[in-house]
This record gives C-alpha cells, sequence and structure tokens, in this order.
C-alpha cells in the first residue's frame, strides 16, 4: 500500500521527534516492514527511522512493540553501568506525542509506542544511528569473529533479563510445531508435488527424531529458555567506521526461548560458503574457518555465563536451525509457494537442496565443531 506523502509526514508527526519534520524517504527493499529515513531540523538535526510494521507476519505488534521496549530498556541500563553511549549501543524507541493520543490509544497496550492508521497499519519509530555501518555478507573471518562477538554480547547483556516476553511469531524455532505443519501440508499436498519428492521427503524422516530429541531437551528445562533476537544475520548488527560492533538492530523477532536458536542461525548464515538458493550444489558448504572466528567472537561474550547444557548443544544448533529452514522451503514448495517469494518456478525446490547440502557438510564436519567449541568455551 503506497502513502501520498502528506500522508507519511501525518505519520511521521504522530511521533515525539525532536526537530521539524523535513523530509521521508524510503530505505531499504522492505522484505517485510517498509522502511523510511525521517530527517529533522532543530535540536541536533536528528534522523529517526520510520517502520511500517507488518501486521500479517506479526499479528500482535503492541506486543512486538512492548518486547522491544522492554529489551532495550534493560540493555541500556547495562550500557550505562559500562560507561558506554547508550544512544549509540542500544536501539531508541521514539514514543509517541502524548498530544496525538486519543483516550483509547492511551489505554491500549503499549499504545505509546506504536501508531495505528486509518488502513489499520502499525507505525513504530526509532532514533537513526548517525555514523553506523552495516554489512550484507560476512565475507572475511575477521567480520565473522565481530559478528560473534555483537550477538554474544547482546545475549550477555540480556542473561539477567525475567521480564516475560510475548510470542510474536507462533512457533518460530519450535521443530515439534513446524512437524504439526509438515505433517498437514504432506496429507494435503496442495500443489499436487509430493509425489515427485519421495527422496527429499526422506531427508526430513530420517532426521525427525533426532531434531525432536533436541528440542525435548528446550521443552523440559535441560536447555535453558532465554532472550533470544532470531534473525541473527550481518545486516542486524551495526558497525561504528572503525569496524567494532555498535549494537544489534532489527529486534522485531525478539522472545523468549534458547540462545542456540540464535548461535546456529547465524552458522547457517555466516558459513555457507554459496548462496541460499545455489543451483551448482557444488559450491555450497560449511566454511570450518568462519565457523571458528563466529563461535571464537561469540564466546569472548558468552562462555562465562552458558550452562553445560548449552555448551554441550552448541555445535548442533547448527544442524538444528539448517534442517529447520530445509524442512520450511520444501513445506512451501509442496504448499504451492506461498510462504515465501520466488523469482522462478522451482526456486523453493532449488533452496531445499541448496539447504540441504549445507547441512550435509555440516553434520560432515561436526566433529572439528564440538572441538571448536569446547576449546573457546574453557
Amino acid at each position: 500500500m503506497s502513502y501520498k506523502p502528506e500522508e507519511m509526514r501525518a505519520i511521521a508527526e504522530k511521533f515525539d521527534t525532536t526537530g521539524r519534520i523535513t523530509g521521508i524517504r524510503p530505505l531499504g527493499p522492505g522484505f517485510i516492514n517498509d522502511t523510511f529515513i525521517v530527517t529533522t531540523e532543530g535540536e541536533g538535526d536528528r534522523k529517526y527511522i520510520l517502520q511500517r510494521k507488518n501486521h500479517l507476519i506479526f499479528p500482535d505488534v503492541p506486543g512486538m512493540m512492548k518486547n522491544i521496549e522492554l529489551v532495550t530498556g534493560h540493555i541500556r541500563k547495562k550500557v550505562i553501568e559500562e560507561g558506554g553511549d547508550p544512544l549509540r549501543e542500544v536501539l531508541t524507541v521514539t514514543l509517541r506525542k502524548p498530544g496525538t493520543m486519543t483516550e483509547e490509544e492511551k489505554a491500549a497496550p503499549a499504545g505509546h509506542l506504536y501508531y495505528r492508521d486509518g488502513n489499520g497499519n502499525y507505525w513504530a519509530m526509532c532514533l537513526f544511528i548517525e555514523g553506523s555501518v552495516t554489512y550484507e555478507k560476512a565475507d572475511t573471518p575477521e567480520l565473522c569473529y565481530k559478528g560473534g562477538e555483537g550477538i554474544g554480547k547482546f545475549q550477555a547483556r540480556l542473561s539477567d533479563f525475567t521480564e516475560p516476553l510475548s510470542e510474536t511469531i507462533k512457533g518460530f524455532h519450535n521443530i515439534r510445531w513446524r512437524f504439526a505443519q509438515w505433517d498437514e501440508a504432506l496429507a494435503r499436498d496442495a500443489a499436487g508435488r509430493v509425489k515427485d519428492l519421495s527422496e527429499e521427503i526422506g531427508w526430513i524422516a530420517a532426521r525427525r527424531e533426532e531434531m525432536l530429541g533436541f528440542w525435548k531437551k528446550v521443552e523440559d528445562g535441560t536447555i535453558p529458555t532465554r532472550v533470544t533476537h532470531n534473525d541473527t544475520k550481518i545486516s542486524n548488527i551495526l558497525f561504528d567506521g572503525n569496524g567494532d560492533v555498535l549494537c544489534v538492530i532489527d529486534l522485531d523477532t525478539c522472545m523468549s526461548s534458547t540462545s542456540l536458536n540464535d548461535f546456529g542461525d547465524a552458522i547457517r548464515s555466516y558459513t555457507n560458503t554459496g548462496a541460499e538458493d545455489e543451483k551448482d550444489l557444488s559450491k555450497v558448504g560449511m566454511s570450518l574457518g568462519m565457523f571458528e572466528a563466529y563461535t571464537r567472537g561469540y564466546l569472548s561474550q558468552r562462555k562465562g555465563n552458558l550452562t553445560k547444557s548449552e555448551i554441550e548443544n552448541l555445535a548442533f544448533s547448527a544442524r538444528y536451525i539448517t534442517y529447520e529452514q530445509v524442512l520450511r522451503f520444501l513445506m512451501d514448495y509442496i504448499d504451492g509457494d506461498k510462504y515465501y517469494k520466488t523469482a522462478y518456478p522451482g526456486h523453493n525446490l532449488v533452496r531445499t537442496r541448496a539447504q540441504y547440502r549445507l547441512l550435509q557438510s555440516i553434520e560432515e564436519q561436526y566433529d572439528a565443531m564440538k572441538k571448536i567449541v569446547y576449546e573457546y568455551a574453557e
């Protein structure tokens, strides 16, 4: 849905910016949320990030925004205690202008954190961090190390967080939930493709009990529940001009789960030698050197506050998350390509096979991965 410039300005003016708004322009491709940068004049000429939150992906936007407020508030206290800069080392949510809120909005859950327009769309704003740098790919061990350090520090600062968080996406990284969806998709066979996928379906079936065994440890508390980011790709970390980590951004998926999800998802993203949808499977594999660099950076921040069970399962989490992604791509292909955007027919099947090759590579190097974890966890 497109908005006229005057409509965008009216939305932006619902938030408590420090100066007069002078411009609004799109920022980034907007795969899930629509993102804009807002410029202002006066009191430092600050910039802000304005987002339309996709309530089809995140059905509980108020709960999501409350999660963000709680998490950033906790991190801000830690940054201040450490003598850091809270305007640069943690996301700063911009609140609603009190004078723009109706009594109903004031009474709404987390109503001070978002604006809902006449079309039913939710909007939120945060302070833009000047001089920050992002990377689309961790293509060197040094950057991989820094990425691990950034996620490790994010988790470490939240290791004593005890507030309950809303589940913003139901069943996210919960393989028991994914298997329920999977079984329904196979039975439904919406696109009539199951008959041609016996090999790929076999990949899922062969590892099902092992993956459920891992998740049972989360369910029974053997692996503790903590705050997780759930989207730990390198582009969700801001760096300064010297290449040092400033903060983690894109907190929409912050929830309570095992912190191993974040580690496994990062390994799936950082260490793949090929593209997520690479057709030439000879190019796909896990770089053990990049795994070592990320693990070293991550454990430099986390080794003091992870339990024995978390250390024991850290390397396995890469297998778990990559397996889950194989399942999700294949399930979407079986369902007729309804969830992931596709560029051509069979795109999700190409993704499935590429992710499976990555999973195989991780499995082949699993013993070496565990040795690396134990080396840096000491």
